[in-house]
């Protein structure tokens, strides 16, 4: 029944991420365990493709296999794996099933094992189980029966998304970018909000024209340029950073075109500038606004014939780079102020790209803190580390005006709190509202547990919360369109309908 099942959703046109996400349902139901994670390799670390029964955060853990010796050996064995009761490896999913009842309690049995696409080692699918002795030998035996049909629609998956890619843009390109699997610049998220600006980001990525990158400090734009560079066809190039804001004034012109020997005091010999260095390439400039306005005028200059001049020759030489710009200032203002060249500025803003601020993809919230997490317990050596329902609801309603990059260190000094008062590096170590450093009124709205023996917050309550917030900001972002708003929160319209209704929503 199991097989013919899957076999089914092989057969059936689904979407991605439907197909994936609806095996591990299946396995998870036909296995009656906790959790089922179906995680793919990049390079050394575990992604998490599709989960069922694991906290949502899960989905922006990357766990490197350094760190996680029960992954490790379940992609060390072409069979099964199982960690029994009392095993002494820790589990990485300690902490994450969603379904614990009270506080958080560790992984009892684990099942494990990897798969193989075209001979290659794809990921693994891993069964995590609350209870003792869920996994006995016909489990493990039935897991890798299954093997096959696991496999084929993880190969299944892979070839629909090339042929996207191959429909999207040249050949070559589809190559790098599949090759290009390390994460170091990965940006997290599932958001729509996100993703249309990731879809326009990749179109715009295969043109060769200037893109100006705009938003808030914090939100990633460098992020966002390693994309386009990476989505084009210069990917092969190097990619060059230059912080404009960190340039003096006396050195920007040498740093970005460089200088012959004796161009000035200190000029020993002669020296490359940024743009040689990214010939062929892309030049990403941050904060651009920054950049003296002498300089502007003989980046405007390179704009317009792709010559630059070295700081103290009369020598001109061609260079062929993609410019890519980013700021957090409004430049248009700037030019009215006389602070930004008009005839720049437009060469610059070719095509304009706004990144959005965290506010507006609170739905990447949970995805982003489960990053940051992850990497805060590789860091300081922990078992685990999560969020408490409270806690979460609390990042949720924060207004995040430093965004991503604030989230991150709220995050670390919290972990760092627990430490400091009390919490052991073998616990399952979980953040408490009071240990965020953010706006005391905002605690203030939570419940007082300090002198009850209860949950840190209603986990029914934090659902419907979630829920009601999530739709919410579908219809404000969709103009009240249910339609589009159930679109694009995966849901069926008359199950919005329905749901909306019993959230109080009208």
């Amino acid at each position: 029944m199991l097989d013919a099942s899957l076999f089914a959703d092989l057969v059936t046109e689904l979407p991605a991420a439907v197909r994936l996400q609806r095996l591990v349902t299946t396995l998870r139901s036909h296995f009656a365990c906790g959790a089922v994670a179906l995680l793919q390799l990049q390079h050394a670390q575990l992604k998490p493709i599709a989960v069922h029964g694991l906290l949502r955060e899960t989905l922006g853990r990357r766990f490197d296999i350094s760190q996680h010796p029960r992954l490790a050996a379940i992609l060390a064995s072409r069979q099964p794996v199982r960690f029994p009761p009392g095993s002494d490896l820790p589990d990485p999913y300690d902490g994450l099933l969603a379904e614990q009842p009270g506080e958080a309690l560790p992984v009892h049995d684990c099942l494990g094992m990897a798969l193989y696409v075209d001979g290659q080692c794809w990921g693994a699918i891993t069964l995590d189980a609350l209870s003792p002795s869920c996994f006995n030998a016909l489990a493990i035996s039935q897991i890798q029966q299954l093997s096959l049909l696991i496999e084929a629609t993880i190969r299944l998956t892979e070839l629909e998304r090339i042929n996207r890619a191959l429909r999207q843009r040249e050949p070559e390109s589809v190559t790098n970018q599949l090759a290009d699997g390390s994460g170091q610049f990965e940006i997290i998220g599932q958001s729509a909000t996100l993703l249309r600006v990731l879809q326009e980001l990749d179109v715009v990525a295969a043109s060769d024209l200037p893109v100006l990158l705009l938003g808030e400090t914090g939100v990633g734009k460098e992020l966002f340029a390693r994309r386009l560079h990476r989505m084009s066809t210069r990917c092969a190039k190097p990619m060059v950073y230059v912080n404009c804001a960190a340039l003096p004034e006396s050195l920007a012109e040498s740093e970005l075109f460089g200088h012959c020997k004796g161009a000035f005091s200190g000029a020993l010999s002669e020296r490359a500038g940024r743009f040689d260095a990214a010939d062929g390439g892309t030049l990403f400039l941050d904060e651009v606004g920054e950049l003296p306005l002498s300089v502007q005028a003989k980046l405007l200059r390179v704009l317009q014939n792709g010559e630059i001049q070295r700081l103290g020759s009369d020598h001109l030489r061609r260079v062929n780079v993609r410019l890519v710009a980013a700021t957090n200032r409004d430049l248009q203002q700037q030019v009215k102020l006389g602070e930004f060249r008009a005839d720049l500025y437009h060469r610059l803003s070719v095509y304009p790209i706004m990144v959005p601020p965290l506010r507006e993809r609170t739905e990447d919230l949970s995805l982003l803190a489960g990053h940051f997490l992850e990497l805060n317990r590789s860091r300081l050596g922990l078992r685990s580390i999560r969020l408490s329902s409270a806690a979460e609801i609390m990042l949720l309603h924060y207004g995040w005006p430093g965004n991503v990059r604030e989230l991150e260190h709220v995050l670390s000094r919290a972990a760092i709190k627990a430490l400091s008062l009390g919490a052991q590096r073998t616990d399952i170590v979980t953040l408490l509202p009071e240990l965020l450093d953010l706006p005391s009124e905002m605690r203030q709205s939570l419940p007082d547990t300090s002198k009850q023996n209860k949950p840190v917050y209603n986990f029914k309550l934090a659902t419907q919360q979630w829920q009601k917030q999530f739709i919410e900001q579908a219809l404000a972002q969709h103009a009240n369109c249910w339609a589009k708003a159930a679109r694009a929160l995966e849901l069926d319209a008359s199950n919005l309908h329905k749901l909306a209704q019993r959230l109080g929503i009208k």
